[in-house]
Formats: C-alpha cells, sequence, structure tokens
C-alpha cells in the first residue's frame, strides 16, 4: 500500500478510504498487505483527480463508476457493431 501510495502521490489514508467506499478491492499478500492492480491505480488516480477538482468522495466513486460502466458499454457496443457488420459491408472474395 505505501508504494501505491507514493505512486500515486496520494496518502495510505486515502486508498484506505476508496476501499472502505468500495471503489478498489484490492488483493492481498500471503503478509496480508494490500496489493493493486495497474487498472485499480487507474481508478485511485481518477479518484484523487475528481476529488481535488472538490468532488465529495462518494460522488467521485458514483462517477468513476458511471465511467467505467460506459466505456465498457462502448467497447462492446463496437465489438458488436465489428461482428455484425452486414454482408454488403464485409470485403468480399476478389474477381480475377
Amino acid at each position: 500500500m505505501g508504494h501505491a501510495a507514493e505512486i500515486l502521490g496520494v496518502t495510505q489514508a486515502f486508498l484506505r478510504s476508496l476501499d472502505a467506499a468500495k471503489l478498489l478491492t484490492p488483493g492481498r499478500s500471503e503478509g496480508g498487505h494490500r496489493r493493486y492492480s495497474r487498472y485499480q491505480l487507474r481508478l485511485a488516480a481518477r479518484a484523487r483527480e475528481l476529488i481535488d477538482q472538490g468532488t465529495a468522495l462518494d460522488s467521485a466513486c458514483r462517477i468513476i463508476i458511471l465511467e467505467d460502466q460506459l466505456a465498457e458499454a462502448r467497447r462492446i457496443n463496437a465489438e458488436l457493431q465489428h461482428t455484425h457488420r452486414p454482408k454488403s459491408d464485409q470485403p468480399g472474395p476478389t474477381s480475377g
């Protein structure tokens, strides 16, 4: 946790508050230390950004969750558009 806080330029208490708010659920090492993924560190950095702009912690967490859901929906939409493209849009065999 200390290393993650150092990387982000935040306090360990800030990371614990994100855990308490259920924004992050870090894994645990065998010794019980919190272990954050790169994705979780990006979420924590975004939370810090929003809070620095004056957003309350609970509101920042909700914004981040909604942003994440929107990004996932856009990814799924793009994937579906690609896989369900009408045949006229798909390249066909070339005539020789």
